[in-house]
């Protein structure tokens, strides 16, 4: 069997020294707690600054652990964790809501869909888990750029496709809906993804009050917004307190 490869086991011990530590560390302290010479600590350090595992103070030039990483560390959270905490209170909204509940999670620039519940009704469904939704067109996107600076941030860089004539498209309205999920709580989304249906959706958070996902309920325009360009209210809370309590199963507390 092959050995262990040694620059590998130096760039972790790097990573657990910045995660112990709390704030940031110039290469000559990593170098001198780890034992490694400087050029070494230094080329290491590049190489995670480059697939965003550290990230550098361009005052200081002290490294820190990066966003990419940070977001890795919640990965088996959002997928596991989350779906298991949020399992019987998804199956209280659907039956409370009489609408079909998605759980979803920050994917690549888009939305997974890692939980489904069924609409409670005798008519025909798919299951959604494992589909990949886009964020500026769903509620659950919406939910999770709102409370992603960096998520938010790409994606003003790329090109909002429209898949119907009410897809937000330009940033300065996706912009603009975001900041209205941060003052509400929740996001709506009606018929800008599929015409007929419309969606909302509430941040699901962990420990520190950080946002790791979102839950929804998604089903026919007039039932879940049966007065133009709103949502049922009595829907909303309802959304809104699922997830309140899914946040709480995963140690968030109050916010």
């Amino acid at each position: 069997m092959p050995g262990p490869v040694q620059s590998i086991e130096r760039a972790a011990a790097i990573l657990r020294l910045l995660a112990r530590g709390s704030g940031r560390l110039g290469v000559g302290e990593i170098a001198a707690s780890l034992g490694l010479a400087k050029g070494t600590t230094h080329g290491i350090l590049r190489t995670l600054q480059g697939v965003g595992f550290v990230e550098q103070d361009k005052s200081s030039g002290k490294y820190q652990l990066g966003a990419t990483l940070l977001h890795l560390g919640t990965s088996y959270l959002d997928v596991n964790e989350l779906r298991s905490r949020a399992i019987n209170w998804a199956d209280a909204l659907a039956a409370r809501s009489g609408e079909a509940v998605w759980i979803g999670t920050l994917l690549e620039g888009k939305v997974l869909i890692v939980h489904h519940v069924f609409r409670p009704d005798d008519s025909l469904q798919s299951l959604d888990v494992g589909a990949l939704l886009p964020l500026h067109a769903s509620a659950l996107g919406k939910v999770l750029l709102a409370y992603d600076t960096q998520a938010a941030a790409e994606l003003r860089e790329a090109e909002l496709a429209p898949l119907t004539r009410r897809t937000l498209v330009t940033p300065a309205a996706l912009r603009r809906e975001l900041t209205k999920v941060r003052d509400h709580g929740y996001a709506t989304e009606i018929e800008e993804s599929t015409l007929g249906q419309a969606s909302i959706a509430a941040p699901i958070r962990g420990y520190g009050g950080l946002v790791v996902g979102a839950i929804s309920i998604t089903g026919a325009v007039d039932r879940v917004c049966p007065t133009t360009g709103k949502p049922d209210p009595t829907l909303a809370d309802a959304v809104q307190n699922a997830a309140q309590m899914i946040s709480r199963d995963l140690g968030a507390g109050r916010w």
